[in-house]
């Protein structure tokens, strides 16, 4: 059986505005895929307090399901990783989308707290897209970007959580503009996120392809096998057994399980607080999500050029720093009295989440590289366990303002895991040659061919 080394043919450059490689289309595809999930998973959180008075919801039942929302994906983090080293990121992420926009449509059939309960919970399977995206852009480019190509496409992805938050508000009061009922108006709009899943899924088996030299498929069918790797249960094996992975594990889920925990609760925290509308909270609350446009990718970007500058333990000690900014910044949060005052702070704090969480996974490909979709899936699922211990610590002090105290100081305490975080001299050495062949293919192609404006 033959094998192919994949970091040989690996993309040196983000093409911001092009979508004639297959790095790109992967690039492109993946943050959409990725975008639709999270405005699907989050669609239904600023419209709890209409979905509230319908059913009656209490404190408990509301906690509830938010512990739903983000409980499954912890699991289905895990399965995603070794199932796209298996079958590959294509193949994994249409299943996923396809499959994921069912609960999604049918959540508007629930007639009671138990099976909105049920189908909330199946709902947060599609947050499992996070890793497909990251393994997609993690094999699809080099060392030198691809820290950047990871925190790009994620902090992208990210935003539709904070856009489902400002745009579900008002699809609801189009659709009660038509004169529809209330109770039926929050269901006929959940068809739209289900409507958007099952379109991306169909461009991206049309347009991507699993790696550089195609889809493992047909890879395997030629005896051919990407760096070595055979998928499957072997590669999380191995990741289980590398202690900085659950350091990571850990940091997301201090910095990843804060931001879905924000995203559940901010829109109907600034109703009950500060007695916001629907519309205004849903604003509020959406700001806190479109700082992903950009936040992510500025901790990506940080950490590639720190790495370039100081080496690959760089990356670690800027992880270290931005956790320190984000937990200082949810105990600011957490004693705010007025509205506006809150969105500054949850902004502020805000900045410092996304790119924590941009600069985890520009961390990631660096772990170990034969286990990638192990490290990708423990990680990721790392931050939905963040989510459910925040739910489960909203339950037990019943007080949201009080919660954010909490986890800001928890989050202090976390950023320990990012400084633990060491390799050996011979792992930063094979990544260093890794890092300068990736820069010297890329200053070979920019003598080729002059260097494009619109590159990373």
């Amino acid at each position: 059986m033959g094998s192919v080394d994949a970091s040989a043919t690996k993309a040196t450059r983000i093409h911001l505005f092009s979508f004639s490689t297959p790095a790109m289309r992967a690039f492109h595809l993946s943050w959409l895929a990725f975008f639709v999930c999270f405005f699907a998973w989050f669609s239904l959180a600023p419209l709890m307090p209409v979905i509230k008075q319908e059913f009656g919801l209490s404190k408990v039942q509301i906690a509830n399901i938010n512990i739903a929302a983000v409980g499954i994906t912890v699991l289905v983090r895990l399965l995603v990783g070794p199932l796209a080293d298996k079958y590959g990121p294509r193949r994994t992420y249409v299943a996923l989308l396809a499959l994921g926009a069912l609960p999604v449509a049918g959540i508007s059939l629930a007639h009671s707290y138990e099976s909105f309960l049920i189908c909330r919970l199946l709902i947060g399977g599609v947050g499992a897209s996070f890793v497909i995206t990251q393994y997609h852009t993690s094999v699809m480019f080099a060392p030198n970007v691809v820290g950047t190509a990871n925190a790009t496409s994620a902090g992208w992805g990210n935003s539709g959580g904070g856009v489902t938050q400002s745009v579900m508000p008002w699809v609801l009061a189009g659709v009660l503009g038509l004169g529809v009922a209330q109770s039926l108006g929050w269901r006929l709009s959940m068809l739209l996120p289900a409507l958007m899943m099952l379109i991306v899924a169909a461009l991206y088996w049309k347009l991507t392809q699993d790696c550089p030299q195609g889809n493992y498929r047909d890879l395997r069918a030629q005896g051919i096998e990407i760096s070595g790797k055979k998928g499957g249960w072997q590669v999380f094996k191995a990741a289980m057994k590398n202690y900085r992975v659950w350091m990571l594990f850990i940091t997301y889920g201090a910095c990843f399980g804060v931001e879905l925990f924000v995203h559940n609760v901010a829109a109907s925290y600034y109703v009950d607080r500060y007695k916001l509308s629907l519309q205004a909270a849903g604003m509020a609350a959406g700001s806190f999500g479109l700082l992903a446009l950009f936040a992510r990718a500025v901790g990506g970007i940080l950490s590639d050029r720190f790495a370039r500058l100081r080496g690959l333990d760089a990356r670690a000690r800027l992880l270290f720093a931005l956790m320190l900014g984000e937990g200082l910044g949810l105990l600011w949060f957490s004693k705010t009295n007025t509205a506006t005052a809150a969105v500054v702070a949850m902004i502020t704090f805000g900045l410092f989440t996304h790119m924590a969480c941009g600069a985890t996974y520009a961390l990631v490909p660096f772990i170990d590289r034969k286990s990638l979709g192990g490290v990708a899936g423990i990680v990721g699922a790392g931050g939905n366990v963040g989510a459910v211990a925040a739910g489960f610590l909203l339950k037990a002090v019943g007080n949201v303002q009080t919660c954010f105290a909490v986890l800001g100081l928890t989050v202090l305490g976390a950023s320990a895991c990012a400084v633990a975080v060491r390799f050996s001299l011979a792992h930063k050495a094979s990544e260093q040659e890794l890092y300068e062949a990736a820069i010297r293919e890329r200053e070979l192609l920019t003598t080729r061919m002059g260097q494009p404006l619109t590159t990373v």
